[in-house]
């Protein structure tokens, strides 16, 4: 019987069938049998040998492989692992010849795609946003190729940048979408006789592109040990104060601490303006030391020990990879910046110089400054701007779609480090100096995109996107970038989208529409206003979106709009209620009809559901076969939606625009005595409605014992179809409470 021609291996998730002869190879959905890469082919040459093999990782297990070796002595391995639901690709380099080699760039893969329908109709989304498949820019490190019909589609994307950075290129052979891996590395050195492992690409073929791209997150997450600190929420000075003052921003943090603090405001963060140096170029560099004549006469660490005292984490401003080659403060330590090829300090516009993350005397003097900065002047929250200084790359503000920036070009202290191992060795010195208890946000990676994928596993929290404002466009910039990055989230980092702005010259809808959708998707909630002088329906905003939910928010129609209109998040917490709450949001100017299906929801087609809308603060009709609303432009309306019951249950809450999620952890109907009971928890003097859909009146509210006696009361006031019962509570505690309607509740 002759050979087989092909190499089969597979997983619960795909199957890859590699040519024997060439190695070329496709990939098969399993549950569907369809080939979603024909053809395809990782490296230039021909085969030498194609051979299987068992593969071991630390963190994936044991799995499959198929090693694919060219006369150059390269090898391309196609790996699956059992539980993976993604084919793995890899390429291993090795040096024969007497003298090192450089890497410039590597052509990992070129995919030729199938996902059964016509290119016309496919949307491609990257890090540069959502565009026709056809007409799609290339993407840092991920990107998804979708029907937007079925939202079936193929998900790709680099789970490793260790030593390079990689991007996706699209580009269209015979009207068919083609997806091409390629690692930058600007300059790789590869010794005599040396074989190095390279970075690891993901793919696979998803009947919800998004499952595709939270799953591909997850494994990064997974590969990188992430463990994310809980999410805070507080205040920047930046957009309306600059870098502040001490006076001013005692005066803000007590305020904060005081009316914000018991609904999850956590810290304040002080921003440029700060810090001593000259420049012009950008702003001064001494992050050593502040300047006497400047915002905070009394020292960094006066400051901090106020905000500590408030029980706020202190925050503070600075670029750990940049100096200022022609300050006198670092005239006798050139020695520290980057070069370029003529010797000169490599200098980028705004940021600066480049300090040398390889050279032991600028690695000495950062290690030191974050070590001041967190455990002799106090602060916990380091928010770290131009990070792509620590890669030395050109900053290219604002970057998102994939653009050649001479990566490369740089001269390190130690020449056998590429960019990429700079920058992380940087900012992994920067976590070991200032120590576990510190939060890193990065900013930002529109700066240069080379900080994104980077990053992963070294950073807490990352600013998404550019710098927004209180001006409509600048508001959009939030929902625009973290849409696209929606799946980062909670998983490899929390996104930073910039402030939400509550100011009284932004319209009220528009700032509830900002709010909302911060809200509801769960990014990181940061407000840039002056909070004392905010009238107490603009404060009250703040109130109703902290702290962060906790749970994983989707866009409905990612692959339908730029900008996502439509925000589901689900709580099914075992012994919680069953509640959805969809955030609905018109982003144009002018009034849009916007709809979408229970299955596009993740809601039950066969059920009727009861609505309420948060900020109109009244019960909409019934909804069935998904929802269909009219929003003016620049508008959103966030819907609690529960399944109709045959008895009363709660709705909604006040507390928060998420109606429950964060605030009622129980509630039980008893048909024997006709009572609705929960426990919920309140915030010290701020009235806490429960929103109860039922059929007939409330007869009795109570509170437990224990609550009566410290002072807790509850009232009710009826509307047709709802009962509000209103809690008071001197302190912030978790209240039992019970409704009683002496029937089932509902007509008969």
């Amino acid at each position: 019987m002759p050979a087989p021609t092909e190499i089969v291996i597979r997983n619960r998730a795909v199957e890859a069938r590699v040519d024997r002869a060439t190695g070329s190879f496709s990939l098969i959905e399993c549950s569907t049998g369809r080939a979603f890469v024909q053809g395809a082919r990782m490296g230039p040459g021909e085969a030498v040998s194609v051979l299987s093999r068992a593969a071991a990782d630390p963190i994936l297990g044991r799995g499959k492989a198929v090693d694919v070796t060219r006369a150059d002595g390269r090898t391309d391995t196609v790996l699956l692992f059992p539980a993976l639901p993604f084919a793995l690709l890899r390429t291993t380099l090795h040096n024969d010849r007497a003298s090192a080699q450089t890497i410039e760039h590597l052509l990992a893969a070129s995919l030729l795609i199938d996902i059964g329908a016509p290119i016309g109709t496919l949307a491609a989304l990257g890090t540069g946003g959502l565009r026709p498949a056809a007409e799609a820019p290339g993407s840092y490190v991920w990107m998804a190729l979708a029907d937007p019909a079925t939202r079936a589609g193929v998900v790709c994307g680099w789970l490793t940048n260790h030593r390079g950075s990689g991007v996706v290129l699209p580009s269209v052979e015979a009207g068919r979408p083609v997806l091409t891996a390629q690692i930058d590395y600007g300059k790789l050195r590869l010794e005599p006789g040396a074989t190095e492992a390279l970075e690891t690409f993901a793919i696979c073929r998803f009947a919800d592109a998004r499952m595709g791209l939270e799953a591909w997150a997850g494994l990064v997450a997974r590969l990188e040990k992430v463990k994310l600190p809980p999410q805070p929420a507080g205040y920047c000075t930046w957009y309306h104060a600059g870098a502040s003052n001490e006076k001013q921003l005692a005066v803000q943090s007590e305020f904060a601490a005081r009316e914000l603090g018991p609904f999850g405001f956590s810290f304040a963060q002080i921003d440029d303006g700060w810090q001593d140096g000259v420049s012009r170029n950008g702003p001064n560099r001494i992050f050593a030391r502040h300047r006497p004549d400047g915002p905070y006469p009394s020292g960094m660490k006066a400051t901090a020990d106020h905000l500590r005292g408030l029980g706020l984490t202190a925050g503070i401003w600075f670029m750990p990879f940049a100096g200022t080659y022609y300050d006198p403060f670092f005239a006798d330590k050139q020695e520290w910046f980057v070069r370029k090829a003529d010797g000169s300090p490599y200098e980028t516009d705004w940021g600066g110089t480049c300090l040398d993350m390889t050279h032991p005397d600028a690695r000495a003097y950062l290690k030191a400054n974050a070590a001041r900065t967190a455990r002799e002047w106090g602060y916990g929250y380091f928010k770290m701007d131009g990070l792509w200084t620590g890669a030395a790359t050109k900053q290219q503000y604002v970057n998102d779609a994939y653009r050649p920036d001479g990566i490369g070009d740089a001269t390190f202290h130690d020449p056998s480090r590429t960019n990429v191992e700079a920058y992380r060795s940087g900012l992994k010195l920067v976590r070991e100096a200032a120590g576990p208890e510190v939060f890193f946000l990065g900013c930002c990676i529109p700066q240069n995109m080379r900080s994104y994928g980077a990053a992963f596993g070294l950073v807490d929290a990352m600013r998404i996107g550019p710098d927004n404002g209180p001006d409509w466009g600048g508001m959009l910039t939030g929902p625009a970038y973290g849409s696209r990055h929606y799946f980062l989230n909670g998983r490899v980092w929390w996104n930073d989208p910039d402030p939400v702005y509550v100011r009284p010259g932004v319209p009220l809808e528009q700032a509830r529409a900002l709010c909302t959708w911060a809200a509801v998707a769960g990014q990181l909630t940061v407000c840039s206003d002056s909070l004392p002088d905010l009238p107490a329906d603009r404060l009250d905003l703040l109130k109703r979106i902290m702290p962060y939910h906790g749970l994983d928010a989707r866009p409905v129609d990612l692959f339908d709009q730029p900008i996502p209109r439509i925000w589901v998040l689900t709580d099914d917490r075992k012994g919680r209620p069953l509640r959805h709450v969809a955030g609905i949001f018109n982003w144009s100017d002018q009034d849009a009809e916007i709809s979408a299906t229970p299955e596009q929801l993740g809601l039950d087609p066969a059920a009727a559901y009861a609505a309420f809308d948060y900020w109109a603060n009244r019960r909409l009709p019934d909804q069935s076969g998904g929802i269909r609303l009219t929003l003016p432009g620049r508008s959103c309306v966030a819907l609690a939606l529960r399944p109709l019951q045959p008895h009363p249950f709660v709705l909604g809450t006040s507390r928060h625009v998420t109606q429950g999620v964060i605030d009622q952890l129980s509630e039980r109907w008893s048909a024997d005595t006709g009572a609705l009971s929960g426990r919920s928890k309140v915030v010290a003097g701020d009235p806490y409605e429960l929103r109860i859909a039922c059929g007939t009146e409330a007869a009795t509210a109570t509170v437990s014992a224990a609550d009566a006696r410290a002072g807790v009361t509850i009232e009710l006031r009826q509307e047709p179809g709802l009962v509000r019962a209103t809690i008071r509570s001197r302190t912030s505690r978790t209240v039992a409470w019970s409704v009683g309607f002496g029937s089932d509740g509902m007509p008969q």
